[in-house]
């Protein structure tokens, strides 16, 4: 493999990491659990990462 051939795969690696970051962070997060926490995961994989920011700004739906 040469040289740009290794470019390509470290930025396709660095763009992969970025679009997995939310689903990581929501995974992680102690803010949501079970079917809710589900549910941001789908929203972040269909809908994008406006599901991300609204999640850092919503969560949890229902209060403990």
């Amino acid at each position: 493999m040469d040289n740009s051939g290794l470019s390509v795969l470290i930025i396709l690696a660095i763009i992969g990491f970025l679009w997995f970051l939310p689903i990581l962070v929501i995974i992680s997060s102690r803010k949501t659990t079970g079917s809710e926490k589900l549910a941001w995961v789908l929203a972040v994989i269909f809908i994008s990462w406006f599901a991300w920011i609204f999640y850092l700004l919503l969560a949890p739906l229902k209060k403990k």
